[in-house]
């Protein structure tokens, strides 16, 4: 299939990478020029501009926030509608149900066909074609792009309704958001203690206390400010922001999430937004 992938960052790339492993012909776009840079060191053509992409059977989005998800529908429309009739449109940034359904909307008006697709997993699991897919949208449409999101990871179908997907990542990024900061709070409980936190975490992450985010995050909230970013802060405060605003909308009571909302706003506003999500440990420092 003919792909156009929109969001070549830490997790976007990787997916990309498995798209083009799978034999599809793929181009890439991204706002960020290093991003681009890297994704043309590894073989797929990248442009800074929607205008500039090559018609494509298939648009994949990954964008960060759901402002960018709507500048972009809005582009798209623009550039060239006639085009829209004849793609498949796939959302998998996670931007919660609302923008979905609202920027979905806009391009089904517009002829395309759209499937809501957030994923789970992060950039280890993107890297090796494992990502867990959200899928929701008209079967027919599932189906049409199945061949571009296994190479992607496994998919689960969630319903016919778009939104339903993201409501499932909304309750993904729930867990995500406490889990790190639990995981953080407890490393820093044990370096109060008097412990040293690299001993106490290999004897807990297997326990009861265990958790994937304690194993994946708590390496790195040990290495330092400098460690590589997977995931940085902005985006928990983005993510863990959706959550709360999702609980808002259905008047559910999430008191653990506005408790790991305020830690990752805090990280970002001492500087470390652009920093790894696992930063958020320097909070309690």
């Amino acid at each position: 299939m003919k792909v156009n992938f929109i969001g070549l960052g830490a997790i976007g790339l990787p997916m990309a990478l498995q798209i083009h492993r799978a034999g599809h012909t793929i181009a890439g776009m991204d706002v960020m020029t290093a991003a681009c840079e890297k994704a043309e060191a590894q073989g797929i053509n990248a442009v800074n501009r929607v205008v500039d992409l090559p018609a494509g059977d298939v648009v994949v989005v990954m964008v960060a926030t759901p402002d960018q998800l709507a500048k972009l529908v809005d582009e798209a429309i623009e550039k060239a509608p006639s085009e829209l009739a004849s793609q498949h449109w796939i959302i998998m940034s996670t931007v919660g149900p609302a923008s979905v359904r609202e920027q979905g909307g806009k391009l089904r008006n517009a002829g395309a066909r759209v499937v809501d697709a957030p994923v789970t997993g992060g950039v280890a699991r993107a890297r090796t074609g494992e990502l867990m897919i959200f899928a929701a949208g008209e079967t027919n449409d599932i189906e049409a792009v199945r061949p571009v999101l296994d190479a992607m990871g496994v998919v689960r179908n969630t319903g016919t309704t778009l939104g339903d997907g993201q409501a499932i990542k909304v309750v993904n990024q729930h867990l995500c958001s406490v889990h790190i900061v639990a995981a953080a709070e407890a490393l820093s409980l044990a370096r109060s203690l008097g412990l040293d936190p690299a001993q106490v975490l290999p004897l807990i992450e297997k326990g009861a206390a265990g958790s994937w985010m304690l194993s994946d995050r708590g390496p790195r909230m040990l290495a330092g400010t400098d460690v590589e970013v997977t995931s940085a802060i902005n985006i928990f405060v983005k993510d863990s922001g959706l959550v709360a605003d999702a609980a808002r909308g259905c008047d559910a009571q999430v008191p653990l999430l506005d408790i790991a909302h305020a830690r990752y706003c805090q990280a970002a506003d001492a500087g470390l937004g652009a920093r790894d999500d696992s930063r958020v440990i320097e909070t309690w420092q």
